[in-house]
C-alpha cells in the first residue's frame, strides 16, 4: 500500500482564493526549509458535482473497503451483493479521483481512514 496522508479532504463550493492561500502557505513553509503538513484534497464547484462522483453506492463501497481491507473487485461485488460490472465501474471512477488504489496483488483498497467533507453554501446577494 502506498504511503499517503490518511485523511481525504473534500471541499464543495470553496472559492479559488482559499485554495490559492493554502498553496501560498505551503510554499512559504517550504521556503523556510520546513516540511508542510500532508494534505490531499478534492474540490467540487457544487454539491451536484460531488454527488455525481460520490454516489450512495460508492460511499457504501468505500466503507466496506475500509472495514474489511483490500479485496478484488469480484470479492467486493459479492460482499456488497452487487453486479460485478457496476462495482468495477464504480471502482474505476473512484480510482480516477485517487480515492481507491490497487495494491501489489491487484486488490482494491482505500488508503484513507477518514474523509472530511466541507460544504460551503453559496454567497448571498441579500444584505
Amino acid at each position: 500500500m502506498s504511503e499517503t496522508n490518511d485523511i481525504l479532504h473534500i471541499d464543495v463550493g470553496t472559492d479559488l482564493g482559499s485554495t490559492l492561500q493554502r498553496a501560498r502557505d505551503t510554499l512559504r513553509t517550504l521556503e523556510r526549509g520546513e516540511s508542510p503538513a500532508p494534505h490531499f484534497g478534492i474540490g467540487f464547484e457544487d454539491i451536484g458535482q460531488m454527488l455525481a462522483v460520490f454516489t450512495p453506492r460508492r460511499w457504501d463501497l468505500l466503507a466496506h473497503l475500509r472495514a474489511h481491507g483490500p479485496m478484488t473487485v469480484a470479492e467486493l461485488a459479492r460482499a456488497l451483493g452487487r453486479d460485478y460490472k457496476n462495482v468495477h465501474n464504480d471502482v474505476e471512477r473512484l480510482m480516477e479521483w485517487l480515492v481507491v488504489e490497487k495494491d501489489d496483488q491487484g486488490r482494491i483498497y482505500t488508503p484513507y481512514r477518514e474523509i472530511l467533507l466541507d460544504v460551503h453554501l453559496p454567497e448571498t446577494d441579500a444584505a
